[in-house]
């Protein structure tokens, strides 16, 4: 996939920021007053995946996903390669993780097609359809191991434009990944 100089710009505005928000991670007694507020309120309980959990299937919601959802979760589900995702409060939900992995397909259909308010999680509704919902779940049911697809190539490409991109002059700024003041 190729993106354009200006999604290019935008995805990096973007990251910048979130990067700039300094909002601190909840203590845990609001962790834990915010982890049961999403299991009561979320609804969709009882409601039942329909789409045989096959290859096939899980390989339609894989392209969905990649489609829709990489931008905040990664490829792989685990936030791999989003910069991002920890900065986020409350940071984006790893996929993979146990009280993810905990919600019933119902639930989960729930949370993509109405989203969770004060989390960044949009609601898919009326942009992906019923089965491709459903789809994306049963990805879900059965994400790669952590990091094995790397990262989104938005993020690749950014930190190429970044760190090799064209500049009239060096600059010098810093980086918390890379230590001490360098010039590009």
């Amino acid at each position: 996939m190729k993106f354009n100089r200006s999604s290019i710009l935008l995805a990096l505005f973007a990251v910048g920021l979130l990067a700039a928000c300094g909002a601190k991670a909840p203590g845990s007694a609001e962790a834990a007053l915010i982890k049961e507020i999403k299991r009561e309120t979320i609804g969709g309980n009882d409601w039942k995946n329909l789409l045989p959990d096959t290859p096939d299937t899980q390989k339609t919601g894989a392209e969905h996903f990649q489609h829709h959802c990489q931008i905040c979760h990664g490829l792989d589900g685990h936030n791999t390669g989003v910069p991002f995702a920890d900065l986020m409060s409350p940071p984006v939900a790893d996929l993979g993780d146990k009280s993810v992995q905990a919600y019933t397909d119902g639930q989960l259909k729930w949370i993509i097609q109405n989203g969770i308010r004060f989390t960044g999680m949009p609601g898919w509704n009326g942009i992906l359809d019923d089965n491709e919902q459903w789809a994306i779940i049963r990805y879900i049911r059965h994400l790669p191991a952590k990091g094995t697809l790397g990262a989104p190539p938005v993020y690749k490409e950014l930190e190429e434009e970044h760190q090799h991109g064209p500049a009239a002059e060096p600059h010098e700024h810093k980086h918390s990944h890379q230590g001490p003041e360098h010039k590009h």
